[in-house]
């Protein structure tokens, strides 16, 4: 059975016969463009973007689908013939006898390595795979070491098919595309540049040239070239069987033209001979460019083996200064798992929610909630980059409190949609303030809500429910006044527009309106009379805190006031008893969002912030008094739960009916993280959980439990099988906020609970069958899928940064609340936690000698580079915002005792 073994405290593992377990990929990236995905017979597929794929696109089901394999082939002198990455006829075959090679991945962030050693010739070979992090070059390096007791002469082949156009051709016109390519060989290798992309909507001249080079460990390039699909496979072969290698096919000179083929990144190499115990190495490149004098500067620079090998350790260096945040348990398998976690969310704004094999859909580019989510873990490690993110990314609310959804690749850059879509989620308006929170605690930059910042403005008006005939592409994508100046707001301003709406556009039992969606985008199917409970109360929470930021700006600052746009008065009325009136409400919305239909007056109006603020707790508090005396259900002594929503029949979806039992992780989520549910109530809460949706085997909480019907009147997840994806499945983003949420009220043990099992079903290697880190979800089997892209893997480690270890940001202070379980410090009673805090390197290390657990212990000692700290009266310790700026660049190192 195979299994993952830790190498190193980096991450680093290994894995012996990878190649067994057919869903297996790994992301290679740079910075600047490039992104692959890699199997471990070196299967997968690389690109720039949705235009632009250099190797023929792969979903996780034709993974395995050879077509797309960077191959590397040897012939010896006795005609033997072997494929060193294993994708071969007779060696696939092999995986199913005893006479299978042995074969060994790897890995690292954006490295991987593969060992095999082959039977039939006698050779071990090493291929090493990498993206240079500021280079759109893939580089191979092979090594290959003769094993037999005989001297063997070897014929060395490359093979990489080109694909060289847009994903969309996969199919639609793929034959046809092949027409607009334009190959030519070199000394290096292969070129591809097609003379136009081909789009039905409107054809665009080409300027991309897609590439496959080759060199010896002499710089010396290949010998015979074959640049076609055609000329390497022939008639009669295939790519596991490919003419050129075991036939000896004749190829094509250097210099050669060929039109409108299937390309071929192929060639030979003069043959050499190896004596026992000799080695020889060989560089493949293959990349994408704008100009030939790119690419053979990127041929110049790479055809020398010693800076390919400076260049990947310099990458390894890159992507592990990146990671900045680790992590010292009991567990160093924890330890190591907590690493990849945390690389994740740089995987993320890399690859957007696209282009790995699991995350075929979309065409690249991230979601609302990707934005502002994947800021959580980047304040945790590079504070200082957040700053002109998030002011940038509120350029995409709009007026009616909605927002772009059509996310352009710079930042801030927001794109109109042009399908007519008025999709609303809505739960988009949560995300920016639970980011902004964040920011502010960790910094202390209260005043970034003063900054003035334009809104998005497409043809979508009145909360996507009606059309601007009026806007035009002309108009722009920027908010404009009457007198077409562009209109900008305060931050505030647009927090209070994106919550303020939201409270008013409720459903028939007073809870937010479910619309296209919330959180969970397969509730998609209740958009006239869906409401979501739980994510009302997640808004109630943003209310409260929205008011303590204001409350905050005001003691912080000499501004008492501010000014805000005059439309905005109607949606702060004072009067509570509108909140108990549904038609009330709607008016007040209606009025609010006429008035915003195309431009604005842009006339303000000056408000006191105390006013503001006790408005909103008014608000928040009507909400949670509201939800808990119509949302709870109190099912015996031991066991209840809230209610998490409203389906388009105008039916709770938890509780009792239909002769079984009907629970949502997500309503219990969301009331317990904002303080909606009681203490008693958590109780009751965590053991309906354990009962109904605890499945240690396969990850820990399921979604749901199974609802055993269609249910049309609420979303596509209930047609999915149960287990899988959104129906069922243990889904790793809402486990996580699970676990956040119950850290957040002190429910430390049932928190961990949820965390340890995530990560013990992850590195569960037989069962999980995915390299380290958080999936999107595990499967009904325990199987990890959706791999690399989720946000679980941001609110994972903000979890453990901030609650497990109780690093906290307080407006700029930093706190130190610890609630570690006794099982998660070593032998020795310790545990650690390397992470920046204020732009400053923290090294915290609790000691807790008798290993007790949160609750039963306090902080009885603390010091910061050899220097005491006082300890608060409430047991932490707090170091203010000031003493953080008195402290030096070097790294600083925190002691704290725990008796």
């Amino acid at each position: 059975m195979e299994h993952l073994t830790f190498t190193n405290k980096n991450g680093d593992f290994t894995i012996d016969h990878p190649e067994n377990i057919n869903s297996l990929y790994f992301p290679l990236a740079s910075e600047v463009g490039l992104k692959s995905a890699i199997s471990p017979n070196l299967g997968g597929d690389a690109k720039i973007d949705q235009e632009s794929f250099l190797i023929e696109p792969v979903s996780i089901d034709n993974l395995h689908n050879n077509r797309s394999t960077r191959n590397f082939w040897i012939k010896n002198q006795f005609g033997q013939v072997a494929s060193l990455t294993g994708a071969s006829a007779r060696q696939e075959a092999q995986k199913f006898s005893d006479e299978q090679e042995e074969s060994r991945i790897s890995a690292g962030f954006m490295w991987q390595k593969l060992e095999r050693q082959l039977k039939k010739p006698q050779l071990t070979a090493t291929l090493t795979s990498f993206i240079p992090h500021n280079e759109n070059v893939e580089i191979m390096q092979i090594d290959i070491i003769n094993k037999s007791e005989v001297e063997q002469t070897l014929t060395p082949y490359a093979a990489i098919p080109i694909f060289g156009r847009s994903a969309d051709n996969i199919r639609d016109h793929r034959n046809v595309t092949s027409m607009l390519h334009r190959i030519k060989t070199n000394q290096f290798g292969v070129e591809v540049c097609p003379t136009m992309s081909f789009d039905e909507r409107g054809h665009r001249l080409n300027n991309k040239i897609y590439y496959v080079f080759g060199f010896d460990d002499k710089e010396k390039g290949p010998q015979t070239f074959y640049p076609t699909v055609e000329s390497f496979i022939g008639e009669a072969g295939n790519f596991t069987h490919p003419a050129a290698v075991f036939k000896d096919s004749t190829g094509f000179d250097s210099q050669t033209s060929i039109d409108g083929r299937e390309a071929m990144g192929a060639f030979r190499f003069d043959s050499f001979t190896l004596d026992v115990g000799q080695s020889k190495s060989f560089i493949i490149l293959m990349g994408i460019e704008e100009e030939e004098k790119a690419i053979h500067n990127m041929a110049k620079k790479y055809s020398k083996l010693s800076q390919v090998r400076s260049s990947l350790v310099e990458t390894q260096n890159y992507w592990l200064d990146k990671v900045s945040v680790g992590f010292h348990t009991k567990d160093i398998n924890f330890d190591n798992y907590m690493k990849w976690v945390c690389f994740q969310p740089y995987l993320r704004r890399i690859f957007g929610c696209s282009f790995l094999p699991h995350h075929d859909y979309g065409r690249g580019g991230r979601g609302w909630r990707d934005l502002w989510q994947d800021c959580l873990s980047l304040l945790l490690m590079e504070p200082k980059a957040v700053r002109s993110m998030i002011i940038n990314n509120y350029k995409g609310v709009r007026l009616d409190g909605t927002n772009a959804t059509i996310i352009g690749q710079g930042e801030g850059e927001f794109l109109a949609d042009r399908n007519g879509i008025s999709r609303v989620w809505m739960d988009h308006a949560l995300w920016p303030l639970i980011t902004t929170k964040l920011y502010i605690d960790q910094t202390g930059d209260i005043d970034i809500l003063t900054k003035e910042v334009s809104y998005f403005k497409d043809s979508h008006i009145k909360r996507g429910t009606a059309i601007d005939n009026l806007w035009t592409e002309t108009y722009g994508n920027e908010q404009r006044t009457a007198t077409n100046d562009l209109y900008t707001g305060s931050i505030l301003e647009h927090l209070l527009i994106q919550h303020l709406t939201a409270f008013y556009e409720v459903g028939q039992h007073n809870v937010y309106r479910l619309r296209g969606a919330d959180w969970n985008d397969a509730l998609d199917m209740a958009d006239e009379n869906g409401e979501s409970v739980a994510f009302t109360t997640a808004y109630s929470g943003n209310l409260m805190e929205l008011a303590s930021l204001v409350r905050l700006l005001e003691s912080r600052t000499n501004i008492k006031s501010i000014e805000i746009l005059e439309e905005i008065g109607l949606l702060l009325k004072s009067d509570s008893d509108i909140y108990d009136k549904i038609n009330r409400k709607h008016h007040i919305l209606d009025a609010y969002t006429n008035q915003c239909q195309h431009n604005t007056n842009g006339h303000k109006i000056k408000l006191s912030l105390s006013e503001i603020a006790l408005n909103l707790i008014q608000k928040a508090t009507w909400l949670r008094q509201h939800l808990q005396q119509n949302e709870w259900l109190d099912v015996n002594e031991a066991e209840g739960w809230y209610n998490s929503y409203y389906d388009n029949s105008g039916k709770a979806t938890d509780g009792y009916y239909n002769g079984q039992i009907h629970m949502m992780l997500t309503g219990q989520v969301f009331t317990i993280m904002n303080y909606v549910a009681t203490d008693e109530q958590i109780r009751k809460m965590t053991a309906s959980a354990d009962h109904y949706l605890y499945r240690p085997e396969i990850g820990g909480y399921r979604l749901n439990t199974d609802f055993k019907e269609i249910k049309s009147d609420l979303g596509r997840m209930f047609g999915f099988a149960y287990g899988e994806k959104e129906n069922g499945a243990v889904f790793s983003h809402m486990t996580v906020m699970y676990a956040n949420a119950l850290y957040r009220r002190g429910f430390a043990k049932e928190g961990w609970k949820a965390l340890k099992s995530l990560a013990d079903t992850a590195l569960k290697f037989e069962t999980s069958r995915i390299y380290p880190g958080i999936p999107e979800y595990f499967r009904s089997d325990g199987r990890g899928v959706y791999h690399y892209l989720t946000g679980a893997a941001s609110w994972y480690m903000l979890t453990m940064v901030t609650e497990v270890f109780g690093l906290q940001g307080k407006s700029g202070d930093l706190v130190l609340y610890p609630k570690l379980l006794a099982e998660q410090f070593d032998e020795k009673g310790i545990a650690s936690i390397t992470a920046p805090f204020d732009s400053k390197a923290f090294h915290i290390t609790y000691e807790n000698r008798k290993h007790k657990d949160f609750g039963d212990y306090v902080i009885t000692e603390a010091n910061c580079d050899g220097r005491n700290l006082d300890i608060t009266d409430d047991a932490f310790v707090l170091i203010s915002k000031t003493q953080l700026d008195q402290l030096g660049d070097a790294e600083h190192r925190i002691t704290i005792v725990l008796n």
